[in-house]
């Protein structure tokens, strides 16, 4: 079972999130009305996906995502917001979010956005957000003469699998090495890309034409 924490200051909202999420691989174990108590429960409980609203009384969801995901970096983040302007949904990257769901996805919706962050794959679903977040990191590719300035083989190797969707652990066995040791080309991929986020690295990858989802 994946651990999901829920964070929303709207009681219905928690509730119905804990409702679509029934009987599924994912199993709530907490839920947050505000980004303060969002922190203390992920130190407290360490959920592998944290669904996070962005706009909450208090710090923000997206400074509330920053903050968690430094000191917990192995949390997925995915927003979970009405907000759809390109504001929100770059600040919520930048912050590390790893997913974007717009409010109102139906239940298979919000059950596949969570089961793919907690993957390690980034996703984006709304009314254009995901051709908006590709549009932009392919124009800004577009602005350099190497788009991957300094990557080894092996690191676009990795990146290329990051992009379709494996995770660390799947990477490894794949590759035939340690997970530490493709937890540091990770590192060493995002900081080459001058991304702040594994997300920001595959949105920017399959923007490239990495990924292939039929592997």
């Amino acid at each position: 079972m994946t651990t999901v924490l829920v964070v929303d200051d709207h009681p219905v909202v928690r509730d119905g999130v804990k409702a679509a999420l029934a009987g599924s691989t994912l199993d709530v174990v907490g839920e947050a009305a505000s980004g303060e108590a969002a922190l203390v429960l992920v130190a407290e409980l360490r959920p592998e996906v944290v669904l996070m609203d962005l706009g909450l009384p208090g710090i923000s969801g997206v400074e509330a995502t920053r903050r968690l995901l430094a000191d917990a970096p192995g949390t997925a983040v995915l927003a979970f917001t009405m907000y759809e302007d390109d504001e929100s949904i770059f600040a919520a990257i930048r912050a590390g979010a790893l997913g974007y769901l717009v409010k109102g996805a139906d239940r298979a919706e919000l059950v596949r956005a969570i089961e793919s962050v907690a993957a390690g794959e980034a996703v984006f679903l709304g009314p254009g957000v995901a051709r908006r977040v590709l549009a932009y990191f392919a124009g800004s590719t577009q602005r350099v003469a190497d788009p991957l300035p300094g990557l080894t083989e092996r690191e676009r190797e990795i990146l290329d699998l990051m992009a379709t969707g494996w995770g660390n652990q799947n990477i490894a066995r794949r590759l035939q090495i340690a997970p530490k040791t493709v937890r540091n080309h990770v590192s060493s991929v995002i900081g080459k890309l001058q991304v702040a986020s594994r997300g920001e690295a595959i949105v920017r990858a399959r923007s490239l034409g990495y990924g292939q989802p039929d592997r």
